[in-house]
């Protein structure tokens, strides 16, 4: 288009000739596609493949799977937003087996792990594990604010399925006993 309005302004009022149909000489250069990148920004992102050019703390050059925590970690984060009031006791209703959830029930109206006046959140200080043949035994440290901290201790089992369940939870001293039917609830 833009051609034609230059051949167009520059023939007006005489005859067109050869040398105003062919095209401009080299006084014009032709247009090459620019590089495609990432416009700069917060993360600090350049044209790809510099040389030195490093990604920015924390991320990798190659993406990687999202990092998946070992079974009793994972249970134990679920555990701890259940008792802290996050979650409400039926998000672990097909995560747990047995009395488990029972002793949720009884322990969560309690709140043992809610956050503090002022604010601060439970969390996971140390998680560790002691396997058994198809069960594993495993701890929690919580630190619960004011340099306070909490114990909170879970038997996961491993069904047919595969898949890991909660079979018990104790929370430092706070037994939630289930009694059985027909017996009253105690200490055995």
């Amino acid at each position: 288009m833009d051609t034609i309005t230059t051949i167009t302004t520059a023939t007006r009022g005489r005859e067109t000739t050869a040398d105003d149909l062919a095209p401009p000489a080299a006084t014009t250069r032709p247009r090459t596609p620019r590089p495609r990148t990432a416009p700069r920004g917060l993360a600090g992102t350049g044209p790809r493949g510099t040389a030195g050019s490093r990604p920015p703390v924390g991320l990798s050059r190659a993406r990687t799977a999202p990092r998946v925590l070992p079974p009793h970690a994972m249970f134990a984060e679920r555990l701890l937003a259940v008792l802290s009031g996050e979650r409400p006791v039926h998000w672990m209703l097909g995560q747990t087996v047995g009395e488990a959830y029972e002793q949720l029930v009884q322990l969560a109206p309690q709140s043992p792990l809610r956050a503090q006046a002022h604010g601060t959140r439970p969390v996971i200080r140390r998680c560790a594990v002691q396997p058994r043949p198809g069960a594993v035994e495993a701890f929690a440290v919580i630190a619960v604010g004011g340099g306070r901290v909490r114990a909170m201790a879970f038997r996961l089992e491993r069904g047919a399925d595969r898949r890991w369940r909660c079979a018990a939870i104790e929370l430092d001293g706070l037994h939630a006993r289930v009694p059985a039917q027909g017996r009253p609830a105690g200490r055995t």
